[in-house]
């Protein structure tokens, strides 16, 4: 086949996806206001709680650089967490490890985001959530797909639950040295699966998640099937 033939076929650079204050503007302009963006970071992770925040946007002093807090590097994250609780209405909101073992990580993450919609200094009259599934909030809640990467709203709420969960498990890091928390943040990494089969779980563990539940078994059948209390003992706190 010639070589132009095929040129013609390669696909167009697809433009850069940013968020923008469309959808939120257009709120705004039939006399919707407050309106309110969430999202949470932590689902994945096999240690540490879920974080939810909730942001209400000031529209004349909207912070630049908005964007999904996954494309951001950490630095960046942090520059514009400090603009955003700078000039907009903030609230975060935890799900424990403890809700996510007995809940499940889906329950606790809209259980968190609920929380940090009511818990923001104003009552919004409209939601727009990160995903496909709406929260029960006290108010009109609407989902969106990618939200963090659509509606600049969600974006910065995803960056002040990205920033607050980071910083907690920077600490954690500091309370549970061997395990690596201030770098992969609980995530599933080679490091933090040698540290589980080295130190075993930690109490910030989530139990119901396979591999550190394979741990957990792991050091029961060594014991010869203890009780629960005598494997708690080998928990480091």
């Amino acid at each position: 086949m010639p070589r132009k033939a095929l040129a013609q076929r390669l696909p167009l650079d697809e433009p850069v996806l940013r968020p923008t204050f469309r959808r939120e503007r257009r709120a705004l302009n039939k006399g919707i206001f407050p309106i309110a963006g969430c999202d949470e970071a932590g689902r994945g992770p096999l240690a540490g709680p879920v974080v939810a925040a909730a942001v209400i946007l000031d529209p004349s002093h909207i912070p630049r650089g908005l964007n999904d807090s996954k494309k951001l590097g950490a630095p960046e994250r942090e520059r514009l967490y400090e603009k955003i609780c700078a000039t907009a209405q903030v609230s975060v909101a935890f799900g424990a490890v403890e809700r996510i073992d007995r809940d499940n990580i889906l329950r606790a993450s809209l259980w968190a985001l609920a929380r940090a919609v009511r818990a923001l200094p104003v009552r919004p009259q409209l939601v727009f959530v990160d995903g496909n599934m709406k929260i029960d909030c006290g108010c009109d809640c609407e989902a969106v797909v990618s939200g963090d990467a659509l509606l600049l709203s969600v974006a910065a709420a995803s960056i002040v639950a990205k920033v607050t969960r980071d910083r907690l498990m920077g600490r954690l890091g500091l309370a549970h040295p061997g395990y690596g928390f201030e770098r992969h943040m609980g995530y599933s990494v080679p490091e933090h699966f040698a540290a589980l089969a080295r130190l075993g779980p930690t109490i910030h563990h989530r139990k119901s998640f396979a591999p550190v539940a394979a741990r957990l078994a792991a050091l029961s059948g060594d014991l010869g099937g203890a009780a629960d209390d005598a494997v708690g003992e080998l928990l480091p706190l």
